[in-house]
């Protein structure tokens, strides 16, 4: 891969993920809710969830799609239902001090699995394989799910790392509980595209 490609992909790579979507609101909430560690987990399961899956985008998985057609509707009604009930976690969420016996934030197996479920990520990974791998040669592959772990570094500590800084802010339950429908309601705003595609 060429400096130059290299390059475009590295802004291509940092501006999908550092723009609101469905990670970063919930990684946002997670930071507000339960704090910057508590949230690591969920942190590395983006951050190396979501490069895996990129990988197994480049190297054929998207075969499956053209060979069960059906296969698509069926990760479209996951990826809604999964997101739905992600959206009545987060509104749900504890007040921090009562966190730890309510509600727990994602465990990194859970927000790794999520990835696969998560159509801002499906539309992330497809395009940056088409445009920065074109051959589907393992190295090009290896190389933007490379580059999407280092660009998921600075995004993942920058959303966790803002919501911490929110929860200063929300310090009576019933501003964190508004907060937590807000970026409920916001992740279940993600969904438009999906169901309602332009």
């Amino acid at each position: 891969m060429t400096p130059d490609i290299l390059t475009a992909l590295a802004t291509f790579a940092f501006v999908t993920v550092i723009t609101p979507g469905p990670n970063n609101l919930m990684l946002l909430a997670s930071g507000t809710n339960f704090g910057f560690a508590r949230t690591i987990p969920h942190m590395l399961g983006v951050g190396l969830g979501f490069p895996l899956m990129v990988v197994c985008v480049g190297v054929g998985v998207m075969q499956i799609f053209d060979l069960w057609p059906v296969s698509y509707t069926i990760l479209k009604v996951l990826s809604v239902a999964y997101l739905l009930y992600l959206a009545w976690k987060i509104a749900h969420a504890a007040p921090p001090k009562d966190a730890s016996v309510q509600v727990r934030p994602l465990t990194f197996l859970q927000s790794a699995a999520f990835q696969w479920v998560n159509p801002k990520g499906w539309s992330m990974a497809l395009s940056a394989i088409t445009l920065y791998a074109t051959g589907r040669d393992l190295a090009a592959v290896l190389w933007v799910g490379g580059v999407y772990v280092l660009v998921a570094v600075v995004s993942t500590t920058s959303w966790t790392v803002l919501g911490q800084q929110i929860r200063h802010l929300l310090k009576s339950e019933a501003r964190l509980r508004a907060f937590n429908w807000v970026m409920a309601g916001l992740v279940i705003a993600t969904l438009i595209p999906v169901l309602w595609p332009a």
